[in-house]
């Protein structure tokens, strides 16, 4: 049992033996990517310190991404107040132990295992290498975010503290086209809707899809723009360069999809997705003009659209946003696990987590009942 400081050391094939090539950010492709072209150093806060495990015979057996982190950005777990509460005592919160997919609010597998290699075991491993890296000071404290069941399950939950949030996802109820998804919400949300697609439409915009294989470079280079434009309007630099998104379409382009907007016969906006065969995930977005309506048709329902034709089950799109809820994404509860090494802030953290864990279970309880489906209809005819 080690922690690796990248994942050069493994060879991609030896990674994607436990990942699986299915969830596009479990694969060492992106996953490396992101360390060679830069997004995940030292030098921006993301030190990679991945946990592996090895049998006898040298051969990788479990694994789980992991990072020293030396602030809180890009991780849509915000703990930004336990940082302050440890400066308050006069204590260093960072570097932290961050085990999770840089930059990706997607719920999904974490702890990586082999098949003949039982998951509470590796679980218990894992743990005792955590205990050895806390006790040493290298880290305050260990987080993980977006864990699925089975690793949440392996990593014995009642061992660590546990928080709630809430995102939003769309369903497919095995619609058979956009407008058999709208004949499910209620008449008023139907039309607001259809009038928003309308207008997109009315002020000449179309758009085009691009699978990953057919993303020219000139799109690339222009989605990078826009995608930029995002962050320089908060005043933020974006975490992921070109480079990494150059990588991504290269290496695993049958998870990438494009969709550029155009007017006037020049591109407007656009909106980058990745995709497996079960889920559409929406993450990148970017224009320099304001268009109305053009936000939530190229990142929702040109989304929507795409996961019918396809037939995806779930389009997942990504952290926050209550306008989610009136196009039609349910609330769902996020966990996430947690261990402050510090006995004397620990307590404080728990009673934290209760309080915050009744005020998203209530938030989800209120916005479940603002979704706009016909109660006795969410499915087509």
């Amino acid at each position: 049992m080690a922690f690796i400081d990248s994942l050069a050391h493994l060879a991609p094939e030896q990674w994607n033996r436990l990942s699986g090539t299915t969830n596009p950010f479990l694969r060492h492709e992106f996953l490396y990517g992101l360390e060679k072209t830069g997004c995940t150093t030292a030098e921006t806060g993301w030190q990679p310190r991945h946990w592996v495990e090895r049998d006898e015979q040298g051969h990788l057996i479990a694994a789980l991404p992991s990072y020293l982190k030396f602030h809180s950005f890009g991780e849509y777990v915000f703990d930004w107040a336990w940082a302050d509460a440890w400066t308050h005592y006069g204590l260093e919160y960072y570097p932290k132990l961050l085990s999770a997919v840089p930059f990706t609010p997607s719920p999904g597998p974490r702890l990586l295992h082999a098949s003949n290699h039982p998951p509470g075991s590796t679980g218990e491993n894992f743990s005792s290498a955590l205990e050895t890296l806390l006790a040493s000071g290298q880290a305050s404290s260990w987080h993980l975010l977006f864990p699925d069941q089975s690793s949440r399950e392996a990593l014995n939950p009642e061992r660590w503290l546990t928080r709630l949030s809430c995102q939003f996802q769309w369903e497919n109820h095995g619609y058979r086209s956009f407008e058999d998804f709208l004949a499910t919400l209620k008449s008023r949300k139907r039309k607001q809707i259809r009038h928003e697609r309308k207008g997109v439409r009315e002020q000449g915009i179309r758009f085009q899809n691009l699978p990953g294989p057919e993303i020219t470079q000139a799109a690339l280079d222009t989605f990078f723009v826009f995608y930029q434009a995002t962050y320089l309007k908060r005043g933020q630099r974006p975490y992921l360069n070109k480079a990494f998104f150059q990588h991504i379409i290269e290496s695993m382009p049958e998870h990438v999809h494009l969709v550029m907007a155009i007017h006037d016969n020049h591109y407007c906006a656009a909106a980058l997705f990745l995709h497996d065969q079960q889920t559409l995930f929406g993450r990148y977005w970017g224009c320099l003009e304001e268009y109305d309506q053009l936000h939530f048709e190229t990142c929702y329902y040109q989304g929507i659209d795409f996961c019918i034709a396809r037939g995806l089950k779930t389009f997942d799109a990504g952290a926050q946003g209550e306008h989610k809820l009136k196009r039609g994404f349910r609330p769902q509860l996020i966990q996430s696990l947690h261990w402050v090494e510090n006995e004397g802030l620990r307590p404080a953290v728990a009673d934290f987590c209760r309080r915050e864990a009744r005020a998203v279970q209530a938030y989800a309880a209120e916005a479940e009942n603002a979704l706009p489906f016909h109660q006795s209809r969410t499915t087509p005819e």
